[in-house]
C-alpha cells in the first residue's frame, strides 16, 4: 500500500531564527477591531439621525427603498471582477461600512460647514452652491473614500497585491457612499413633492431617482476606482521604490476629485452641459476602466498559468492544476465536482484552495520581478501549507476539471531558474520540493506532461 510522502522541509531563512515580541495592548487584534466596530457604529447612528432630519421618516424610507436597488448590482460587478484572487469578505464589509457611514459623515458635514462659510464670507449664497458643489465637495469626498482605500493599503497588504484589488476596494467604498447620498437625495426629494404635488413622471422623486439610480449609479465607484488604480499601481512597485509609491496614490486621488468636479460642474455648462459631459466624457472613461479592470482580471489569469509550473516540478502541485486554476470556468467546475461527491465542506476546501494557488503565483511573480516584500518566505511556506493540507479534495478535482473544461491554451513562463530568488531566503539553486518522485511527477520539462500540448 502506497504511503503519503513526508510532509516537505524548508531551507532555513538567512537571518536565522525570528525572535517574536509580545505587542502592546493597543496593538492587539480584538483592541483595533473593536475601535474600528465601534467608530463606524457611531458614524452610522450620527448619519442616520442627519438623514432622517433633513428628509423625515417617509422620505427616508422612500428615499432606502430606490437607494439599494443599484447597490446588489454593484457589488455583484466587483466580486465577479475580483474572482480570480478574491479578497476576504471583511475587507469589502469595512470598505461598504466606511463609505456608507464614516466618509458619509465626514461629506455631510465638512460640506454644510464649509458652504455655509462661504455664503457668509461672500453673502453670495447662489455662488457658495457652486463653489461647494465643485470645488469642496470633490475634495472632502473623495478623500474621505480613499481613507478606506489607504486603511486597507497599509493595514491589509497581503490582501491588496495589485489593481483588481485597489478597483474593487475603491468601488465597494463609493458604492456605500453613494448608497448613503441617494437616500438623503431621494428622501429629500420625496419631501419637495409632497409640499409641492409633484406627481408621476413629472415629480422631482422621479426626475432624481433618473439621474442617480438609472443613468449614473456607476458615477462615485468611477470616481474613486481612480484613487484604488494608483493604489493599486503602488502595490506592484518594488519596496525600495518609496517615491513611486507615496506619489501614484496622490496623483490616483487627484484625478478622481478632478474628474468628480468636473462632473458635478456639467449644470453649469449650458442647458445640455450634462448630457454632453454624460455622453463625451463619463461613458468613454467608464468604458475605459471596464476594459482595463477586465484586462488586468485576465493578466491575472494569464500569471496563475504562467508561474505555477515551477510548483509542479517541485511536486508541490499536480501536471494539470495550472491550466486549470488559470480557467475561471474550470475552476468553477473543480468546486461543482467537489460539491458533489464531499458536499459544501469540499467545495471550500477546493475554493480556499484555488484562492492559495492563485495566491502563490502572484507571490512567485512578483519575487521573479524583484518586488517582493521582506516576508516573501514566510508568506510562501503559509501559502504552500495551506496547499498541503488540502491537496487531498483539492487535485481530483483540478484534475477532472483539466480533462472536461475547454482547455486555455498554456504560456509558461521559464521554468524554474538555476538562479532562483537569490537573497530571498534559498540558496541560489534550491526551492522548497514536495518530494515530487513519490507522487510520481519526475523533474523533467512540465511540457511532457501538458495534456493539451499540440
Amino acid at each position: 500500500m502506497a504511503t503519503s510522502p513526508p510532509f516537505p522541509t524548508y531551507p532555513p531563512g538567512p537571518h536565522g531564527p525570528v525572535l517574536l515580541r509580545h505587542p502592546h495592548w493597543w496593538q492587539r487584534r480584538w483592541v483595533r477591531y473593536g475601535a474600528l466596530i465601534t467608530l463606524l457604529a457611531l458614524s452610522g447612528l450620527v448619519i442616520l439621525a442627519l438623514v432622517r432630519r433633513q428628509t423625515g421618516n417617509e422620505g427616508f424610507l422612500v428615499g432606502l427603498g430606490l437607494a439599494v436597488l443599484p447597490v446588489p448590482w454593484l457589488i455583484a460587478a466587483f466580486r465577479w471582477l475580483d474572482r480570480v484572487a478574491p479578497g476576504p469578505w471583511r475587507n469589502l464589509v469595512f470598505a461598504f461600512a466606511w463609505g456608507a457611514c464614516a466618509a458619509a459623515l465626514i461629506a455631510i458635514v465638512a460640506n454644510s460647514f464649509a458652504t455655509k462659510w462661504i455664503a457668509t464670507a461672500t453673502a453670495d449664497p447662489a455662488s457658495a452652491d457652486t463653489l461647494g458643489a465643485t470645488v469642496i465637495a470633490p475634495i472632502v469626498e473623495e478623500s474621505a473614500k480613499a481613507a478606506a482605500v489607504l486603511l486597507v493599503f497599509l493595514f491589509r497588504r497581503r490582501d491588496f497585491t495589485g489593481i483588481v484589488d485597489g478597483v474593487v476596494i475603491a468601488g465597494i467604498t463609493a458604492t456605500g457612499f453613494a448608497f448613503t447620498e441617494n437616500i438623503l437625495y431621494l428622501g429629500t426629494a420625496f419631501g419637495t413633492d409632497q409640499l409641492s404635488g409633484g406627481r408621476g413622471i413629472a415629480s422631482v422623486t422621479a426626475a432624481t431617482f433618473f439621474v442617480r439610480i438609472v443613468m449614473s449609479p456607476f458615477a462615485h465607484p468611477l470616481f474613486t476606482t481612480l484613487t484604488g488604480l494608483g493604489f493599486g499601481i503602488a502595490a506592484l512597485s518594488a519596496p525600495r521604490q518609496r517615491g513611486r509609491r507615496m506619489l501614484l496614490p496622490v496623483c490616483g486621488l487627484l484625478l478622481a476629485m478632478s474628474m468628480h468636479a468636473f462632473w458635478n460642474g456639467s449644470s453649469t455648462f449650458g442647458e445640455f452641459g450634462f448630457f454632453a459631459v454624460y455622453g463625451g466624457f463619463m461613458m468613454p472613461v467608464f468604458g475605459l476602466l471596464t476594459w482595463l479592470a477586465i484586462w488586468t482580471r485576465q493578466r491575472e489569469l494569464r500569471t496563475v498559468r504562467e508561474e505555477l509550473p515551477a510548483y509542479v516540478l517541485a511536486g508541490w502541485l499536480g501536471p494539470a492544476e495550472p491550466l486549470a486554476l488559470g480557467s475561471m470556468r474550470a475552476r468553477r467546475t473543480a468546486r461543482d465536482y467537489a460539491r458533489h461527491h464531499g458536499g459544501r465542506p469540499a467545495a471550500r476546501a477546493v475554493a480556499q484552495y484555488e484562492a492559495s494557488a492563485t495566491s502563490l503565483a502572484f507571490l512567485r511573480h512578483r519575487g521573479r520581478s524583484g518586488k517582493a516584500g521582506a516576508d516573501f518566505v514566510v508568506r510562501e511556506r503559509e501559502l504552500l501549507d495551506e496547499l498541503w493540507q488540502r491537496r487531498e479534495l483539492a487535485r481530483p478535482a483540478l484534475e477532472y476539471a483539466a480533462r472536461v473544461a475547454p482547455p486555455v491554451r498554456p504560456v509558461y513562463a521559464a521554468p524554474v531558474p538555476a538562479a532562483y530568488w537569490p537573497g530571498y531566503g534559498y540558496p541560489a539553486t534550491q526551492m522548497p520540493t514536495a518530494s515530487g518522485p513519490a507522487y510520481g511527477y519526475p523533474a523533467v520539462p512540465y511540457s511532457a506532461y501538458n495534456p493539451y500540448r499540440s
